[in-house]
């Protein structure tokens, strides 16, 4: 995916009240800005650190800019804007990089789907007539060097989600839980069993009654700047 402009570089000074951050141009002009991330970010705000962030056009908005980027301590990136997570899973797919999702004929997206009133990010249908169930989960968190670590807070959601998914497997189709890693210093990714231990059992369990798991990473294009993100690494789920 390219950003339909070039994002502009700031610094941050603090991230609160989880959608609010303020940040520093390089010409000195001081802002708050939205971040459509509500989760802990940890390791992903740290003050004084590089950012990117996307101007909406958008005179109604309160805040006009959004945060897109962040940056590590060694200069890496993290695409932490969680609404991008399934558009970059879809285009992934379509682009064929997702190589467990092939001969695909349609996907379609947030579909009502199982029995507790939930609606699946991708319901992808194949060739061969097979439906597949697609739950894309946005990672950020790395707790160790080169792993990636989902959940980063406890998810109550999450863990619906992936009874749904046994539900669908249960049904006679595919079901997938798919981790969406923005962060191209990672190379394996883990569930975040220290953070939520119902989430870690579930997952392990649903995994026994056939769902499956896969994670890519990403590659952001771009010199001096990020221009793009794009899905093309397969990562090891631990």
């Amino acid at each position: 995916m390219k950003y339909p402009e070039p994002l502009l570089k700031a610094r941050l000074i603090k991230r609160y009240k989880r959608f609010l951050a303020d940040v520093i141009l390089d010409d000195g002009t001081e802002m708050t800005i939205h971040t459509a991330n509500t989760g802990s970010m940890n390791g992903c705000a740290i003050p004084g650190s590089t950012i990117w962030i996307s101007n909406s056009h958008n005179p109604k908005r309160k805040y006009l800019y959004s945060w897109e980027i962040s940056s590590t301590e060694h200069g890496k990136l993290i695409g932490i804007n969680t609404i991008l997570a399934n558009k970059l899973a879809k285009e992934a797919i379509e682009k064929g990089f997702i190589s467990e999702l092939s001969d695909v004929s349609e996907i379609a997206t947030e579909v009502p789907y199982g029995a507790e009133k939930s609606r699946i990010d991708l319901l992808v249908r194949q060739k061969n007539g097979q439906k597949c169930y697609v739950e894309v989960k946005n990672v950020t968190a790395s707790f160790e060097q080169g792993v990636a670590a989902f959940p980063d807070a406890v998810t109550a959601r999450g863990t619906k989600h992936l009874r749904e998914l046994e539900l669908m497997v249960r049904q006679g189709h595919r079901a997938i839980i798919f981790y969406c890693v923005q962060r191209d210093d990672v190379k394996q990714v883990r569930v975040a069993d220290e953070i939520d231990s119902l989430y870690a059992k579930t997952l392990a369990q649903v995994q026994e009654k056939g769902v499956e798991v896969l994670a890519y990473g990403a590659r952001f294009s771009g010199d001096s700047s990020p221009d793009g993100i794009f899905l093309t690494k397969k990562l090891l789920f631990l």
